[in-house]
């Protein structure tokens, strides 16, 4: 029986042409009672990206960008445009599997209450991607996750809050944030909080959506009956220096949005310091690849 939602599959490129094909063949593979609108914004990939995409898709909307344009920026060209009643944002290096879009959009009908929602998200090896299901990251939960905390008491509900790692991931329940590697958000929920914040250009717009979201009312949840495959760190070219700096970048901006008006100015600024000095203990990560030291 077809889904009553029809769903709009937004995927953000750049330079993962053979990512991309394989991530949509498993779309139009396992969706079968799904009424779909894809969406490709090509971030002036220098691959052959955009050629593929014509020639293998033809029926897939094609947004060609001639600058990157980044994550928060390229997304909302899409959900500016797309006219289902659910948005998902898919990262191109995962893979769908056993029908999960199908699953999360007869999820969403049964669940009118739930705004957002996200699947579980698996690595290469099978384990659990954390970060498909987290908590708010105030300042006492960051510590906790970079001091390494959270790691060593994974069944603290206090110290594992940040990932949520003492609850069991065979089972939905309501969560702060889910990745947005795979974001699903009906659109009556953009409709009133507003599209994404190109504040970010990428990181951390997918939990400041969330809590937005959750601010107006809706509930976000993990659902782990429908799973997918992500090669994290691929397709989003974590390791350049662009999407370094942004990373911490995100944090220090998210912190200014969300959590600075409840602390005294010399709090923040001790937080902002921490956040600066976790940079510098990454200093590689923002040389270009070939001025990168030997590890």
């Amino acid at each position: 029986m077809e889904n009553k939602s029809t769903l709009a599959v937004i995927i953000i490129s750049f330079n993962v042409r053979k990512l991309l094909q394989e991530c949509l063949e498993s779309i139009y593979r396992e969706t079968t009672r799904t009424r779909l609108e894809i969406w490709v914004i090509d971030n002036c990939s220098r691959d052959d990206s955009v050629q593929m995409l014509k020639e293998r898709f033809p029926q897939v909307h094609l947004i060609e960008n001639e600058e990157n344009l980044g994550f928060t920026r390229a997304n909302n060209q899409a959900i500016a445009r797309c006219q289902s009643e659910l948005i998902l944002l898919l990262n191109p290096d995962t893979l769908i599997q056993d029908g999960a879009l199908d699953k999360m959009v007869q999820f969403m009908d049964e669940h009118p209450d739930v705004g957002v929602s996200g699947c579980r998200v698996l690595n290469e090896d099978g384990t659990l991607q954390l970060a498909c299901r987290r908590s708010l990251p105030s300042p006492a939960v960051a510590f906790y996750r970079l001091s390494g905390l959270s790691r060593l008491f994974p069944n603290s509900k206090v110290m594992a809050k940040y990932n949520l790692t003492y609850l069991d991931p065979n089972t939905p329940h309501e969560v702060d944030a889910v990745s947005g590697a795979f974001l699903l958000i009906r659109k009556q929920v953009v409709d009133r909080i507003g599209m994404l914040d190109e504040t970010f250009w990428i990181f951390g717009e997918d939990i400041d959506w969330c809590i937005r979201a959750k601010k107006a009312g809706w509930k976000v949840m993990y659902y782990p009956d429908a799973r997918i495959l992500h090669y994290k760190g691929i397709g989003c070219g974590t390791n350049s220096r662009k999407t370094s700096y942004e990373f911490y970048r995100a944090m220090y901006l998210f912190h200014k949005k969300h959590f600075a008006k409840d602390h005294s100015p010399i709090v923040n600024g001790l937080i902002y310091i921490g956040i600066f000095a976790k940079a510098l203990l990454n200093w590689r990560r923002f040389l270009p690849s070939k001025a990168r030291p030997n590890p």
